[in-house]
């Protein structure tokens, strides 16, 4: 949910509540409704098809509350094409914070349990308790894993990062120190990204990929799971359709079912089915996100950590007053891309920061997020006086 132009000296204005004075609702439709003719509809169908022609074929998604959410106020034939997906039993919906937040750094746990709670009830129509857990961003260390395993969950999924590993594969299942009874399934980034990011660059020295080829690099990679994980915008958006995106997803699925030793597992199946080779150690969080692949993607500037301090410092005062707006819109506006947006890294990281923003600039960013703060905290003391 992306913020308007805001000033600290915005009139009190007539709407009816502090979520439709804060958000650009104009912008988030378009937004949705040009993702999801590019994107969502048309990779859905590819699955849809491709589940119905291949019985073996099993997936999983990781989507927010806040993407439903504004899917069903915008276009409701993407949740419709979702539950379909659903409907054939063989794809799976991991469990996360509804609404994308950080609420797992907070010095308490009380905010991030209520709003996987939440998310919990948001993928309840489609017939699924979860039981494996992505956190927000693949964020993850032994705490969060911790959490993970006492609210139940079998499985745990995040970034096959080389610092965690050392010398090891991430085509194994690990346990997490002090965690016995759940299981981290790591992201191979490489082949993930292959697709994710590098599948249109012609000058990428194994472009053009083929279904073939990547079907090829599966089955020679030694190991008991490959876990591809990438944005669902890769196919459509990241890489329009004219790259031949979705013909290499159609196309893909038959040449894998030609390696007789390759066979297709949902996040929980892995979790429970495949015994572990060790167990991984990450006291610090890590992420999937920039070079540094930890959490300075959101907090790793004196911009991003005061804007942070302010929206965790309105928790208690918010859930004090039991205000349903404004407990809503706190939580809208804890969204990671609100603190993404004012990321200042240089070089990649950088640009790919700036392909999602709706700013001209970080500062321009940080701003309007600060003024919305501002605002908030200034609507909290007022309705703390009546």
């Amino acid at each position: 949910m992306r913020l308007a132009p805001f000033s600290i000296f915005a009139p009190e204005g007539g709407q009816d509540s502090l979520f439709e004075r804060y958000f650009d609702h104009g912008l988030n439709r378009q937004i949705l409704e040009k993702v999801a003719k590019k994107c969502y509809l048309p990779a859905n169908a590819v699955l849809l098809d491709a589940l119905e022609k291949n019985p073996d074929l099993k997936l999983a998604f990781s989507t927010t509350g806040v993407f439903l959410e504004q899917a069903r106020l915008y276009m409701p034939e993407v949740v419709e094409s979702f539950a379909a997906l659903a409907k054939t039993g063989r794809v799976e919906f991991l469990s996360e914070t509804y609404y994308h937040s950080l609420s797992s750094l907070f010095s308490e746990k009380t905010e991030f349990e209520e709003q996987v709670k939440l998310h919990q009830q948001a993928i309840a129509p489609f017939g699924q308790t979860p039981t494996v857990f992505r956190n927000t961003e693949s964020m993850f260390s032994n705490d969060i894993a911790y959490w993970a395993e006492r609210m139940g969950y079998v499985g745990i999924m995040t970034e096959g990062l080389d610092q965690m590993l050392g010398w090891r594969s991430p085509t194994y299942t690990y346990k997490v120190k002090g965690c016995p009874n759940i299981r981290a399934l790591l992201r191979h980034y490489k082949l993930s990204d292959d697709i994710g990011y590098r599948f249109s660059q012609k000058s990428w020295s194994e472009w053009p990929l083929t279904a073939p080829k990547f079907a090829n690099w599966l089955a020679g990679t030694p190991g008991d799971c490959v876990n591809l994980f990438m944005d669902y915008e890769t196919f459509g958006e990241h890489h329009w359709e004219d790259t031949g995106i979705f013909a290499f997803l159609r196309a893909l699925f038959p040449e894998i079912s030609n390696h007789k030793h390759l066979s297709y597992a949902t996040p929980s199946e892995v979790a429970k089915s495949v015994e572990p080779k060790g167990e991984v150690d990450m006291p610090s969080v890590i992420s999937w996100a920039d070079n540094e692949r930890d959490t300075s993607a959101w907090l790793g500037n004196d911009m991003q950590r005061s804007a942070f301090a302010e929206l965790t410092a309105l928790e208690k005062p918010i859930k004090e007053l039991g205000d349903a707006d404004l407990l809503r819109t706190w939580r809208h506006l804890q969204n990671s891309d609100h603190l993404y947006y004012c990321c200042t890294k240089s070089l990649s990281d950088q640009d790919v920061h700036n392909y999602f923003s709706p700013y001209e600039s970080p500062f321009e960013s940080f701003i309007n997020y600060m003024n919305v703060l501002q605002d908030l905290k200034a609507q909290v003391k007022k309705r703390e006086k009546r």
